[in-house]
């Protein structure tokens, strides 16, 4: 089981910056690919950038330069749980980046040991969201 729960919305001006947090709660879950993904009203979901199970970062495109998603170390708090926080900090924003962002994780079995960015939102879990929109 895993509990995301975003944080950090709001609105902000064009070109200002916003950070979304994302608190990462598991038990008996280990979880092979984290990332964000966001979902704008009228538009396809789009996966923003994935962290691979070796720290990596492969972000899409059209957040590039602009966007940064980061993790903290995963931490073993109990017996079969552990925690950790994602990050996504969001900078030189613009109004087509208004949408709802959600954090999302996926075990390895999910992921078929690959982590996808087109699999941000398709397979694995979610927390409810957090509204971002940006005004110009």
């Amino acid at each position: 089981q895993v509990r995301l729960v975003e944080s950090g919305g709001g609105s902000v001006q064009t070109g200002g910056s916003v950070r979304l947090s994302c608190s990462v709660s598991a038990y008996t879950y280990t979880p092979y690919c984290m990332g964000w993904f966001r979902q704008a009203p009228g538009k396809e979901r789009e996966g923003i950038a994935i962290i691979d199970h070796n720290g990596h970062v492969w972000p899409v495109d059209s957040v590039k330069g602009r966007f940064t998603a980061s993790a903290d170390s995963v931490q073993k708090t109990a017996v079969d749980t552990i925690e950790t926080t994602l990050y996504l900090q969001m900078d030189s924003v613009k109004p087509e980046d208004t949408a709802m962002y959600y954090c999302t994780t996926m075990t390895q079995g999910e992921s078929g040991g690959y982590c996808y960015r087109d699999s941000l939102g398709v397979i694995g879990s979610w927390g409810q969201g957090t509204q971002v929109t940006v005004s110009s």
